[in-house]
């Protein structure tokens, strides 16, 4: 593996990460009031098209993190919308 793909990955993993305690509180909480939704989407929505970004150039960092990530914020989306 190259070194500029493994340093992809490690920061990917890094910022993906950061998101866990935040799926994790919202979920044990069932609460999303201090949530912008309007942030939410609009990152989802980023996300989304980084992993779009990353097929197109088939990039294992881009793609594998992005993926990742686009699940972790896709949930609080739901969460958001789901714990009114």
């Amino acid at each position: 593996m190259e070194f500029a793909d493994l340093l992809g990955l490690t920061a990917g993993a890094l910022t993906t990460v950061a998101f866990v305690p935040q799926v994790v509180k919202t979920w044990k909480s069932r609460s999303a009031r201090d949530i912008s939704l309007v942030m939410f989407v609009l990152f989802t929505t980023g996300v989304a098209l980084w992993l779009v970004y990353g097929l197109y150039l088939r990039s294992l960092p881009i793609v594998a993190t992005n993926a990742v990530t686009f699940v972790l914020a896709a949930l609080i989306l739901y969460f958001k919308i789901r714990f009114k």
